[in-house]
This record gives C-alpha cells, sequence and structure tokens, in this order.
C-alpha cells in the first residue's frame, strides 16, 4: 500500500508512549534482591505469560496453572492482577504535550494499545484530560488480537473509517510499526520522548 503523502489523524500506542508501563515499578517493592526480581520476571511471570492478557484471556484463567506450578509464587503471581496500577507510574510530558497540540488544531486522535481489557480504565485515570481528547481507543483485551497481527490494524481502519495512509501511528515497539507500515500506516517509531514533537512536525500535523 501507498501512504498518502501526509496523515491526517494520529494514532498513539499507550503503554511507554502516553503513559509509562513497568512491572518492575511494581516487584521492585516486593523482591529485595534485584536478581531475585529479575528471576521472577524472566521465569515465572514472563512477558509471554503477560501477553495472553492481552489477548483478552481472564487474570485468574492465566493465572491458575502459573500458580500450580510455582505455588511459592502464588502471592507475587496474583500480584500483578491486584496490584497492577503500580506498574504505571505516570503520564510522560512530551507526549501530553503533542496530544494537547493537536487537539489544538483540532486533529483527530486515537489510541491502539495492547492490553487487558479490565486494567485500561486504571490506565485511563493516570491521564484523564488526554485520553478523553481520543475519539476512539481499540483495546486489544476487546478485540482478542494483539499487535502487530494484522487484523487489529484492520478493525482500526474499521472503526475509524479512515485509509491507512491517513494515519500516523506512534508507537515504541520496532515489530508493530515494520506491520503498520506493511499496511500503508505512517509510522514514528517511538524510542525518545524528547524527538516526539519533531517527528509530527516532519508529518506536517503540528
Amino acid at each position: 500500500m501507498t501512504a498518502a503523502v501526509r496523515p491526517r489523524a494520529v494514532l498513539w500506542d499507550v503503554g511507554n508512549v502516553i503513559v509509562r508501563w513497568d512491572p518492575r515499578a511494581l516487584y521492585a517493592k516486593i523482591f529485595r534482591e534485584p536478581a531475585d526480581l529479575d528471576r521472577f520476571l524472566s521465569h515465572v511471570c514472563t512477558a509471554d505469560w503477560h501477553v495472553e492478557h492481552d489477548k483478552g484471556v481472564d487474570f485468574a484463567e492465566n493465572a491458575a496453572p502459573l500458580i500450580a506450578r510455582f505455588p511459592e509464587h502464588e502471592a507475587r503471581i496474583r500480584a500483578w492482577d491486584e496490584r497492577f496500577d503500580e506498574m504505571l507510574s505516570g503520564p510522560i510530558p512530551e507526549t501530553a504535550a503533542v496530544i494537547e497540540a493537536l487537539a489544538a488544531r483540532d486533529t483527530p486522535q486515537f489510541a491502539l494499545t495492547n492490553m487487558p481489557q479490565s486494567k485500561w480504565p486504571a490506565v485511563q485515570a493516570i491521564s484523564p484530560a488526554h485520553f478523553g481528547l481520543f475519539r476512539d481507543a481499540i483495546v486489544s483485551g476487546d478485540e482478542k488480537v494483539i499487535k502487530p497481527d494484522r487484523r487489529i490494524y484492520e478493525i482500526v481502519l474499521e472503526r475509524t473509517g479512515l485509509a491507512a495512509g491517513d494515519l500516523l501511528f506512534i508507537d515504541d515497539s520496532a515489530t508493530n510499526i515494520a506491520a503498520a507500515m506493511d499496511i500503508g500506516f505512517h509510522t514514528h517509531h517511538f524510542t525518545d520522548p524528547a524527538r516526539l514533537r519533531a517527528a509530527v512536525e516532519r508529518h506536517g500535523l503540528l
């Protein structure tokens, strides 16, 4: 697909683009030794385990086999769900400023996030004024499909009524960016908040 000359709307990733999310923010409170924390996140509550929540799998259902394997970590495993908000450590100021600037120009803005649906309200509560400026949010836990699966980008186009070339997609995952580029989205790989505004300006949106 060939992208249009300039996008006219922005599609935002959420975690570590709009708000900071890091399981270590929680588990550093639980484990005294960094090596124990590293071992837990690499062998027990892993990224591959968590991605099932993003796909819409219920936490209790996903936790049960893990607790059976690691009964000594039951409380720590359950903390992932019960204390999820402690993984969130606030909005990213540079992103907030760009969202506000785009809203002032009445630029349509949308969110596309890999996230359990049950946690979406807590994430929005981190920065309600900014999330309130979005016209829609596509949450993987609702759709039962995650980035970088092509289907979730197709859902974005269906929900927004826009063509891929109308959208600038901003995400911190190179894999997600590559998948969006294949469909024809304009993209910005978010690696440094300080570079965000300039990237949006290069696309003619500010």
